[in-house]
């Protein structure tokens, strides 16, 4: 089968592409792992507009009625960007675990929604900022607890009591898919970036791109992207075979995007630990998504069985 994105989704990709280019999402980033959330939720905002939030919603509670394909190319945007937020658990999650006004609210950008599903996924992503913080059943869960340290100071994430549901079912597999891509969307990042340092930055009297081994590290990322890339999407159209797909989907994208951050920072060398380079963002980004909505040891298990 041959599988191609649609011109339509092709432009709702370009369109989140230029928005979030323009809106400095490194610097939302930065500010949300301050615990200041204006920015991040003026970004919010936007992406809403352009219907971020509702591709899942239907069309009668002011969704647009999309599919998992349409999530895949908006998390990898995302991904690629490193927006701040849980936009996994309201754009992917909670529209599988919300009835009535609220699914509207959710799909105009009115309400934050964030999950907690253990064991899998033990905290609630950005808590403190949520309108509601749901488990997999889709019962409403009282407020943050303690604050928990992420690897990524953007995710700020928290103890909710009483969280109950297992790591499975369709509200499940839909968060795998979303973080998959935003996984994907953060190793073409990372890739794009050392491409274009690799080009620009000078050693011996040559840009260091031109040596042997700096074109093998990158064709490596590349391989490794564009193989988990088809599995991406083929996960995105699966039928019985869904939560399989996902899983082998989160395994490869969660290996590609560490390879291209580790990969990033050979490249770069010594900037690339300074905390004012936007690589930083991405490097501990992939390392907590990585291991976000089940590790890669679970769903290697779970595509063994």
């Amino acid at each position: 089968m041959r599988f191609q994105l649609s011109p339509e989704q092709r432009q709702f990709a370009a369109t989140l592409h230029e928005l979030l280019g323009g809106a400095d999402t490194a610097a939302a980033a930065r500010a949300w792992a301050a615990g200041e959330h204006d920015r991040g939720l003026k970004l919010w905002r936007a992406l809403a507009d352009v219907g971020v939030f509702a591709l899942l919603v239907d069309e009668d509670l002011g969704g647009l009625g999309a599919g998992p394909v349409d999530l895949v190319v908006a998390c990898e945007a995302l991904g690629y960007h490193a927006v701040p937020g849980p936009v996994v658990e309201s754009a992917a999650v909670a529209p599988a675990l919300l009835t009535g006004h609220r699914l509207t609210s959710l799909a105009e950008g009115d309400l934050v929604a964030t999950v907690v599903a253990p064991p899998e996924v033990p905290l609630a992503l950005d808590a403190d900022i949520a309108g509601v913080v749901l488990d997999l059943t889709g019962a409403q869960l009282t407020g943050a607890g303690d604050l928990v340290r992420s690897i990524d100071p953007a995710r700020r994430l928290f103890r909710v009591p009483d969280a109950a549901g297992a790591s499975s079912g369709g509200a499940f597999d839909r968060g795998v898919l979303a973080v998959a891509a935003q996984l994907v969307g953060a190793g073409q990042w990372l890739l794009d970036t050392s491409v274009a340092y690799a080009k620009q930055r000078k050693q011996y009297g040559r840009a260091i791109g031109e040596y042997q081994a700096i074109k093998h590290l990158l064709a490596d990322v590349v391989t490794r992207l564009e193989l988990a890339r088809p599995l991406l999407y083929g996960a995105a159209v699966a039928g019985e075979t869904f939560a399989r797909d996902v899983s082998a989907a989160k395994v490869l994208a969660g290996d590609a995007a560490v390879l291209a951050a580790r990969t990033a920072l050979q490249v770069h060398g010594a900037i690339g630990y300074t905390a004012e380079h936007d690589l930083g963002l991405r490097l501990t980004k992939v390392r907590a998504l990585a291991g976000a909505w089940g590790t890669g040891s679970f769903h290697r298990a779970r595509v063994l069985r």
